[in-house]
C-alpha cells in the first residue's frame, strides 16, 4: 500500500461531480429524468480512469487491484442478491403478487398508518433478518404498490423502507455490521444492542411521528379485491427471513414460489413466460450490479493509493489535539467522523466499520470511551452515511425498483437524518451515560 494520501480521493470527488453535478445541471434545464442523462455506471468511468493514473506501479498492476475490488466477496454478494431480487420481483408482480399484497395491506391498515406500518414492518424485518438488502428486496416492490394505489408521494413511500430496513439492521444481533462493530470494539453484542437502541429508539419514534403526519391526509381508493393465494409469495418471504435464513435462499425460494402459483392459477403463464419474467427481473437491475462493480474496483484502488490511510491519519491527529485536555466528547466525536469519511469512500458500512475499527479503538482508549460506546458509535454513523448516500448499495436498490433517482430518495429517509442528528446531540450532552468504564473482551 502507498504511503497516506488525499489525493487518492480525487477519483471519488470526480465521480460525484460527474454523477450529481450533470443531473443537477439537466434539472435546471428543465429536462426530464434529468438525473438519467448520463448514468451513474458512465459517470463513474472518468473517475476510474483517474484511479489508474493515479496509482503507483505497472499498468497490469493497477488493473489488477482493480479487478480484485471489483471480486470483492461483499460485492459479489451484493451482486447477486440484486439478481434474484429483481427476478423475484418481476416474478410475484407478473402473477399478480404485488397488487393483491397491496390490496391485503390497504384493506387491514388505516389509511393515515400505511407509512409508519411501512417503517414498523422494515424495521420488524430487518432485525430478525440481519439486513437491509435483503429487506429492502422484499417489501420495496410492496411500497411501489401503496404509492400507485394511494396519493403518497413515491420517493417518500419507499424511503420510509429503507429507513425501517436501516434501523433494523443497525441494531440486530446477527447484522454484518453488530458483528463487525462489537469484534473491532470489543465488546459484547448485548451491550451494544442496549447503547445503540436508546439512540435508535427517539430517532425511530421521531420518524413515526412524522410519517403520520405526511400521511394523515392520505387518500386511498377501495381496495380492490385480492386472493390470498397470491400473497403467499411475499408471506413466505417475510417469514423466512423473520426466521434468519439466509437471503439469498429466501429470494430464490420467494421466485419458486411465486412462480409455481402462477403455473398452477394461470392458464397462460408456462415455464417460457416464467423463464422470461426471471430474466426481465436480471435486466431490471443492470444498471446498479455495474455501478456496484465498478464502485467496488474504485474503492480498492483508493484504499490502496493510501486514501483511506490518509482519512485515518487525519481524524487521528485530530483527536490527538484532545490530549491536553482529553475528553469524552472529543473522542467520541473522532470516532464518528472516522467511520463516517470512511463509509463515504467505500460505500460499505461493513467493510467502513472493519477498516476503520482499529483507529476507533484506539481513539477510544486515548480518550476513555467505553468500547460499548464506541461500537454503538461506528455503527450508528456507518448506518447514517450508507443510507443517505446516492451509491449506496440500499439506495441503489431501492431506487432501481421504483425507478426512481437515488438523488429523489436520499432527502426523504428521513429516519437516516434524525438518527445522525440524534446521535450528535447525544455526544454533546453525554447521553445516555454510562455508570463506569467496561474492560475490553473477546466476543
Amino acid at each position: 500500500m502507498n504511503k497516506p494520501s488525499p489525493l487518492a480521493l480525487l477519483p471519488l470527488a470526480l465521480f460525484l461531480l460527474f454523477f450529481v453535478g450533470s443531473g443537477l445541471w439537466y434539472q435546471s434545464q428543465g429536462e426530464d429524468f434529468a438525473f438519467y442523462k448520463i448514468s451513474a455506471p458512465v459517470a463513474i468511468l472518468p473517475a476510474i480512469v483517474l484511479a489508474v493514473l493515479l496509482a503507483r506501479g505497472s499498468l497490469n498492476e493497477r488493473i489488477n487491484t482493480f479487478i480484485e475490488g471489483v471480486g470483492d466477496n461483499t460485492i459479489i454478494t451484493m451482486v447477486l442478491i440484486y439478481l434474484l431480487a429483481g427476478a423475484f420481483g418481476s416474478v410475484a408482480e407478473a402473477v399478480g403478487g404485488v397488487d393483491a399484497t397491496v390490496n391485503l395491506g390497504l384493506s387491514v391498515v388505516p389509511p393515515e398508518l400505511v407509512l409508519p406500518g411501512l417503517f414498523v414492518i422494515a424495521a420488524f424485518v430487518a432485525t430478525s433478518m440481519g439486513t437491509s438488502m435483503g429487506t429492502i428486496a422484499a417489501i420495496a416492490p410492496i411500497a411501489v404498490g401503496v404509492a400507485e394505489a394511494t396519493d403518497l408521494s413515491l420517493p417518500l413511500t419507499v424511503a420510509t423502507v429503507v429507513g425501517g430496513a436501516m434501523f433494523g439492521d443497525n441494531l440486530s444481533i446477527i447484522s454484518d455490521t453488530t458483528i463487525a462493530a462489537t469484534r473491532t470494539q470489543g465488546c459484547a453484542m448485548r451491550d451494544k444492542f442496549k447503547l445503540n437502541f436508546m439512540i435508535a429508539l427517539p430517532a425511530a419514534l421521531l420518524t413515526l411521528v412524522w410519517l403520520w403526519l405526511q400521511s394523515s391526509s392520505a387518500q386511498v381508493e377501495a381496495p380492490g379485491d385480492y386472493n390470498l393465494i397470491l400473497v403467499l409469495p411475499y408471506l413466505a418471504v417475510l417469514i423466512l427471513a423473520v426466521l434468519g435464513v439466509n437471503v439469498m435462499l429466501v429470494l430464490f425460494i420467494g421466485i419458486l414460489l411465486a412462480g409455481g402459483i402462477g403455473l398452477w392459477m394461470m392458464p397462460d403463464y408456462n415455464l417460457a413466460k416464467w423463464s422470461s419474467d426471471i430474466y426481465a427481473g436480471y435486466t431490471s437491475m443492470q444498471e446498479i450490479m455495474i455501478l456496484s462493480l465498478l464502485i467496488g474496483g474504485l474503492g480498492a484502488m483508493m484504499k490502496s493509493q493510501g486514501g483511506l490511510a490518509w482519512i485515518s491519519g487525519a481524524i487521528d491527529r485530530i483527536s490527538r489535539l484532545g490530549n491536553r485536555e482529553p475528553g469524552k466528547r472529543s473522542g467520541e466525536l473522532s470516532i464518528s467522523a472516522s467511520v463516517a469519511l470512511t463509509n463515504l469512500c467505500t460505500a460499505n458500512n461493513t467493510v467502513a466499520i472493519l477498516l476503520a475499527g482499529s483507529l476507533a479503538k484506539d481513539i477510544a482508549e486515548r480518550h476513555e470511551v467505553d468500547p460499548r460506546r464506541s461500537a454503538s458509535l461506528i455503527d450508528i454513523f456507518s448506518c447514517v452515511v450508507q443510507g443517505l448516500i446516492p451509491y449506496g448499495a440500499q439506495v441503489l436498490l431501492a431506487a432501481s425498483t421504483a425507478k426512481l433517482s437515488p438523488l429523489a430518495l436520499i432527502g426523504n429517509i428521513y429516519y437516516c437524518w434524525l438518527l445522525g442528528l440524534v446521535a450528535l446531540l447525544s455526544i454533546i450532552i453525554g447521553f445516555p451515560r454510562i455508570k463506569s468504564p467496561q474492560p475490553a473482551q473477546t466476543v
